[in-house]
């Protein structure tokens, strides 16, 4: 049974539907503004909510220890006067009676709801997909399998040239195996990033012994119970002890579309992160938000999203006046490479790419532009091993400013005498 603190008279306060960073930072949004209120937190892993980028990162190196993914502690909730329902999803939910059940039976009744449930990796649908050693990487126990197939020597195909796909190929070689990368594309991240930039990913990935297969699609996964060895659509045959299938993730919003919430590509939500329906809220990769500054609706998987989400989502639920409205931001570590990207770049915009320094350098930055007056406007901005800039790069953004596009190639004039 639910108990009733701060909510009407049966119900709970506040009812977090998720298991990742975007679930424990609204506990710490609520508590801002509301420290007794009763909260339960309801995840589908029998595990404490956790943060992503380590299962890529620091923790499939081996450099950290899987723990250090945790967001807190389980003391550190019982602080915060939160029930744990941990192992026990939300099967369904009521929206008009606010009401959630939950795998068990269990029914939640709440005053305020929010859906933090992520997303899913999209899956590789090819004959041989089932066999053991075909591996995805979303969740703490797949980083978990994946780190134990990293034997020095072992035979890695990574289906997918994204960001999941590229670092954990950088984690592979690091580990000392052996990484063919198979992409129907015709570079890493040429979607988001462009022939110019991914190019680049794909030269810093074989000099450090990468072999890519661009253009390439997979055919079947061969194997009598684990998996030997890829067979691309052109017919060659890629030996290989693991797959990694990195090829996308889906939102997760059935529990939404469930209860007659409005979905498109994640579940629409407002600035303050309020859904269609009253006392629902959304945060982190399943929230697809109304951004005041971009004038449209975005969706980020990143974790900037789910950590500054979670927390604009749990202060609103407790009654702040919120307008979500960041610029979007996520990193990534590669090799000895450090990068931070900022901005949006809508599809179909034309965006052209400027570069400030020389790629092979290994320390540049990269601009997404579109013509404006007498110079360019900045969409988006990413530096390679430039530290220090990301800021001023939000700052263009979100000012809309139009600067001359000699001047922004130019690393001798500083981003922020940029007006």
């Amino acid at each position: 049974m639910s108990t009733d603190t701060g909510g009407q008279q049966g119900r709970t306060a506040y009812v977090i539907v998720g298991g990742g960073l975007a679930a424990a930072k609204a506990v710490e949004g609520i508590r801002e503004s509301d420290s007794d209120g009763m909260i339960v937190l309801v995840a589908e892993e029998n595990r404490l909510p956790y943060e992503r980028p380590p299962l890529s990162k620091a923790v499939l190196k081996g450099e950290d220890e899987m723990e250090t993914a945790f967001t807190h502690d389980r003391d550190w909730y019982f602080e915060q006067g939160v029930e744990l329902r941990l192992g026990n999803p939300a099967t369904s939910l009521d929206a008009e009676q606010h009401t959630l059940t939950l795998a068990d039976g269990e029914t939640l009744s709440y005053d305020k709801l929010l859906i933090a449930t992520g997303s899913t990796p999209r899956a590789l649908d090819v004959p041989g997909a089932d066999l053991d050693g075909v591996l995805y990487l979303r969740e703490m126990q797949e980083s978990e399998a994946l780190k134990a197939r990293f034997a020095d020597g072992a035979r890695i195909v990574i289906v997918g040239a994204g960001w999941i796909g590229l670092e954990v190929a950088a984690a592979a070689r690091d580990a000392g195996c052996t990484v063919t990368v198979i992409e129907p594309q015709s570079a890493p991240l040429v979607a988001v990033m462009g022939e110019q930039v991914g190019g680049w990913f794909a030269d810093l990935h074989r000099g450090h012994g990468v072999e890519f297969r661009f253009g390439e699609g997979v055919e079947r996964i061969e194997g009598d119970t684990s998996v030997t060895g890829v067979v691309t659509k052109s017919g060659d045959t890629v030996p290989a002890d693991a797959v990694v299938v990195g090829v996308g993730i889906t939102p997760n919003t059935g529990l939404a579309e469930g209860a007659g919430i409005t979905t498109d590509n994640g579940i629409v939500a407002d600035p303050a992160l309020r859904t269609s329906a009253e006392g629902v809220w959304a945060a982190g990769d399943v929230a697809n938000w109304r951004s005041t500054t971009l004038g449209t609706n975005v969706r980020v998987e990143h974790w900037a999203n789910a950590n500054d989400g979670g927390l604009a989502a749990g202060r609103s639920m407790a009654g702040q006046d919120v307008t979500y409205d960041p610029i979007p931001f996520f990193f990534s570590d590669q090799y000895d490479i450090g990068l931070e990207y900022a901005g949006y770049v809508p599809r179909g915009s034309g965006a052209e790419v400027l570069l400030r320094g020389e790629p092979s350098s290994n320390e540049f930055m990269a601009f997404w532009v579109v013509p404006e007056g007498e110079g360019v406007r900045v969409l988006a901005g990413m530096h390679v091993n430039v530290w220090d800039t990301i800021d001023d790069v939000q700052r263009l953004v979100r000012d809309k400013t139009v600067v001359d596009r000699g001047r922004l190639a130019d690393p001798k004039v500083a981003l922020a005498d940029l007006t």
